[in-house]
């Protein structure tokens, strides 16, 4: 199921991948990244591109839709964890809103779509 979520989030334009820790942090924009998987790697991205990731599939142990409500606006994304609670990569929805702060329906749709279709709270 891991690789299946990480797939429709990367059909999705403007989804944000964010890759943290305490040392570096590594963005890479999901328009027109490939995905596939071998083994227990999961690589989002080409080998050869400017850009890409291999995620250790055996590592992630959960996943979770996140709200947070800001003052001027929400951020929404899809958050994964490994075993100890820690978060191994986000995805963010971008472009969520136009210039005057309004929040763009059709892309919070999207989010909603792919929140129901996982649930808020998944376990792989």
């Amino acid at each position: 199921m891991l690789f299946d979520l990480l797939s429709d989030l990367v059909k999705i334009d403007d989804i944000l991948l964010i890759v943290k820790n305490q040392g570096a942090v590594s963005e890479i924009r999901s328009n027109s990244l490939g995905i596939r998987q071998k083994e227990k790697w999961i690589t989002i991205g080409e080998n050869d591109g400017p850009a890409h990731m291999h995620i250790d599939s055996e590592i992630i142990d959960k996943a979770e839709f996140v709200e947070e409500v800001k003052p001027e606006r929400s951020s929404f994304s899809v958050r994964f964890f490994d075993k100890n609670g820690e978060r191994v990569l986000a995805a963010f929805f971008t472009k969520m809103y136009d210039d005057s702060k309004t929040l763009i329906s059709a892309r919070k749709k999207v989010y909603d779509e792919l929140n129901h279709k996982y649930s808020s709270k998944i376990e792989f």
